[in-house]
């Protein structure tokens, strides 16, 4: 294992290739995982240890190989400009996301209300600006819960 510093160790890239080399011993070497993306050993070498970073294309071919599709959620929020307000998804276990999803789906029917209420009259006024956050709030929240689902759904099922 020559060339295995902390950085690389700590590299999500390379955690997603080690977890995935368990079910395709390719993937226990740069060198089969490069070969298989078409792709320069020298430049996994090089996204592995966080020296560069990969082209969207290669996090696609990551993702799908690996069956890490966080690897797009990560790349978006941590690597690309115009993702970095993007919300953080962490792999969860279904049963958590179930219960995550029911307590938030338990809000919705008041958002519903509130965005009602706000809206009616077609005008938002500074008074009720803070009741729209909180629904703004609430949606992103669902839609955190919705991409953990998927995520989860898309490592999980095939």
């Amino acid at each position: 294992m020559a060339n295995i510093t902390d950085a690389t160790i700590n590299n999500v890239f390379y955690k997603a290739r080690l977890t995935a080399s368990l079910h395709n011993e390719q993937l226990s070497s740069r060198e089969g995982a490069a070969e298989i993306m078409a792709i320069d050993r020298g430049r996994l070498y090089r996204i592995e240890k966080g020296n560069t970073y990969p082209y969207p294309e290669e996090v696609h071919l990551m993702s799908d190989l690996y069956r890490a599709p966080e690897l797009r959620n990560y790349y978006c929020r941590e690597m690309c400009p115009l993702g970095c307000d993007m919300p953080a998804l962490e792999l969860e276990d279904l049963d958590r996301i179930t219960v995550r999803a029911m307590a938030s789906l338990r809000n919705v029917a008041g958002a519903k209300d509130i965005l009602i209420d706000i809206t009616a009259d077609g005008i938002i006024t500074d008074a009720e600006k803070p009741a729209l956050k909180k629904v703004l709030a609430t949606l992103d929240e669902i839609s955190s819960i919705a991409q953990s689902l998927k995520i989860w759904a898309e490592k999980n099922l095939e």
